[in-house]
């Protein structure tokens, strides 16, 4: 993931825990530990940790750039081209799911 931009799509709810995940993914592959990044973003470790393995319930938006910073990438929110799905839609998606599930 050698990116200089790091965008993520509205098309559904974005979620703290996707936002974790993908800094995780960077820092990874940047080859920074934990330790490393929380120190060059101000932000604790203990913050860190619980932030990339989906457990931190909310975070300001001031260390979520300060994070995003120290790993040389930006978030960018633009409107999506799309429309959310509807409750029948999503039920209908629940529902194809559960039957690929029996088949298996």
């Amino acid at each position: 993931m050698d990116i200089r931009l790091f965008t993520l799509y509205i098309g559904s709810v974005l979620t703290l825990s996707s936002i974790g995940e993908q800094i995780a993914a960077r820092r990874k592959t940047l080859g920074l530990s934990q330790a490393a990044l929380a120190k060059q973003a101000k932000v604790g470790h203990s913050t860190l940790d619980a932030l990339e393995n989906g457990r931190l319930g909310e975070l300001g938006l001031s260390k979520i750039v300060r994070l995003l910073s120290a790993l040389g990438v930006e978030l960018h929110i633009q409107e999506s081209a799309g429309r959310r799905p509807t409750l029948e839609e999503l039920m209908e998606e629940d529902r194809d799911d559960q039957s690929l599930d029996r088949r298996r």
